[in-house]
């Protein structure tokens, strides 16, 4: 894009400021104002005045598939799966665009080491997990890393530098997130710096379309690939393409598979499966009711009692329903590092914008049919948000000791 068109683009839609220290850029920072100015998706900033659309539904409950039943169908779930896996008919998608910021680290979040005697990389363990699966089925399961425009560089140097920690690289893609602008309850766009506009990954559900504007939706397709197994980046002992959980997906015949625990208390901070209209979604902790959090089952058990831990199994040719154009766009305040206009960096205390997602929650609700999925949170959920405390570094590394893991 050209500077005319790229300052008359900005004009339009009232902010001409982004180019306020244009003559001052090296040829190499102009370069890349204009193609950040060219790639990024300014429309979502009227959504600032229409208000966040984030009315909900009646929720009711959904019941999950119980560990129970799971181990009485074990057999016949991971032959399914493994059948599924050595056709080549699975993917994993890690989304790894955060970075370790809560942990104290400047660095992608993966690149984290949690080891206690010797080096342990977040990353390492969630690709250990993964050849768990490639060994016990003797097949090179296609990976895909979706990294942010903040990180794409570090993490693709470190896993490399890494040898990948023993996958084939040749079985790994990495593309990077889509981002959004990042504007003040004005909507001014804010600038990180005289050359970039600020910006942050368009939420969670930004996987898919993200991966369609990288041509990647084209390995999907000549693999023969049909569903696609997403997990975030922090917990370190959830189970990728696991073939029980692959099986009674197939088997169920559902558009979405979703990995869940048993809540540890009934105010747990999970989101929890449930049907919002009739249709599969996921309420948030804050959202539940006091009437919610103590409804029973037939059985006497919690109702809403199955949190979701970030680890789905989506099937391909169902994605295509959720375009960009159906997905709700959150408007969501945040506290958001900019350049004042002296120059000089500003970390706000407070909440001092908004930032534009897209989440999992809407991308789940525009499929027709989901099974929640019991695992063991001691087996595969070690979550890694916090330094100390709940979700930390420390319990990640006492469930790992406790499930054997060497650090």
């Amino acid at each position: 894009m050209r500077y005319d068109e790229a300052k008359k683009k900005m004009s339009d839609i009232g902010q001409p400021h982004v180019f306020d220290y244009y003559d001052e850029l090296s040829d190499d920072q102009k370069a890349d104002l204009l193609r950040q100015v060219e790639e990024t998706d300014f429309s979502v900033l009227s959504k600032i005045e229409q208000g966040a659309d984030d009315k909900r539904g009646v929720f009711s409950p959904l019941a999950a598939m119980q560990c129970s039943e799971i181990e009485a169908r074990e057999k016949e779930f991971h032959d399914a799966g493994v059948k599924a896996i050595k056709a080549g008919k699975t993917a994993a998608l890690l989304l790894a665009g955060g970075m370790g910021t809560r942990l104290g680290s400047d660095d992608p979040k993966g690149m984290y080491d949690i080891g206690i005697t010797k080096p342990v990389y977040i990353f390492e363990r969630i690709i250990s997990n993964l050849l768990d699966v490639v060994k016990e089925t003797d097949t090179w399961i296609r990976l895909f890393i979706m990294t942010s425009e903040k990180n794409h560089d570090k993490t693709v140097a470190f896993l490399k530098e890494h040898d990948y920690f023993g996958y084939k690289a040749d079985r790994i893609v990495f593309f990077r997130q889509d981002m959004a602008p990042a504007c003040d309850f004005n909507g001014k766009l804010y600038l990180e710096s005289k050359n970039r506009i600020s910006t942050s990954p368009n939420g969670n559900a930004g996987w898919y379309s993200s991966m369609v504007r990288a041509g990647l939706d084209k390995i999907l397709a000549d693999e023969g690939i049909e569903w696609i197994n997403i997990f975030a980046v922090d917990n370190v002992l959830q189970r990728i393409c696991d073939p029980c959980f692959v099986g009674a997906t197939v088997l169920a015949d559902v558009s979405v598979g979703a990995k869940v625990v048993r809540k540890a208390a009934p105010d747990e901070k999970v989101g929890v499966m449930c049907l919002e209209d009739g249709k599969p979604s996921i309420v948030e902790y804050y959202e539940l009711s006091e009437d919610m959090m103590n409804a029973k089952d037939e059985n006497g058990d919690p109702a809403y009692n199955y949190g979701v831990i970030l680890n789905y199994l989506f099937r391909i040719s169902e994605l295509a329903s959720v375009a960009d154009d159906k997905m709700p766009l959150h408007v969501v305040k945040k506290k958001i590092p900019y350049m004042d206009e002296n120059g000089n960096e500003v970390k706000p205390n407070e909440p001092n914008g908004f930032k534009f997602e897209q989440l999992v929650i809407d991308m789940i609700h525009q499929l027709e049919t989901c099974l929640p999925y019991e695992v063991k949170r001691e087996k595969e959920f070690a979550p890694i948000k916090n330094r100390t405390g709940v979700d930390s570094v420390d319990s990640a590394r006492e469930l790992l000791k406790y499930n054997g893991v060497e650090l």
